[in-house]
């Protein structure tokens, strides 16, 4: 674990086996952060927030309370997350924070916004700029204000192209997909 000077890394946080916390970055003392992790310079982590292992939170991300980042997740340069739905700044609504997921794989692209309640899906991907305001599919490629689906990507990051029978491959690792009623799923997924 590497935890730059001008940091705060408070007491009672949770970092795993070689997490980078890098400039001007604050962890809050309830956070739980795996291993592998790089949170890059001016990045806010609340305290309840959970992160999985190997996941990368690019400069000027604030992971607010109610959020959790699972395994491999990738958030670019000032992704903004949000936890109240309707915030006034003279009513307290800490009690009325709404979660949100992001699922296993999953990159959200510079500058996207994730309104809480959400869940992003498997190895979705969200473009820049985009705003999250209802549930992203697995394997789904959002985009736009506010975001739509465009495409599907699959687990390399790939734009998948499906056949007319619902076949995709993927051209970097030639992983196999097939999409089903706006659900897709890897081959070996589909089997099991």
């Amino acid at each position: 674990m590497t935890v730059h000077p001008s940091a705060i890394v408070d007491p009672g946080a949770q970092l795993g086996a070689g997490t980078r916390v890098w400039h001007f970055a604050h962890v809050c003392g309830g956070a739980r952060v795996g291993s592998g992790c790089s949170l890059g310079q001016g990045v806010y982590v609340g305290n309840d927030v959970r992160i999985g292992d190997n996941v990368k939170i690019q400069n000027n991300v604030s992971v607010y309370d109610a959020v959790t980042l699972e395994d491999d997740v990738f958030c670019g340069p000032s992704v903004v997350f949000t936890n109240v739905h309707n915030p006034r700044s003279a009513v307290p609504r800490k009690d009325e924070y709404r979660p949100t997921l992001v699922k296993r794989g999953a990159t959200l692209g510079a500058n996207c916004t994730v309104v809480c309640g959400t869940t992003i899906g498997r190895y979705a991907f969200v473009g820049a700029g985009a705003m999250v305001s209802r549930d992203v599919a697995d394997f789904a490629l959002v985009v736009g204000v506010p975001a739509r689906l465009i495409g599907w990507v699959s687990r390399h990051g790939e734009r998948l192209e499906f056949g007319a029978d619902g076949r995709a491959t993927c051209p970097a690792t030639g992983e196999c997909y097939v999409l089903r009623d706006d659900v897709c799923v890897s081959i070996d997924e589909a089997s099991t």
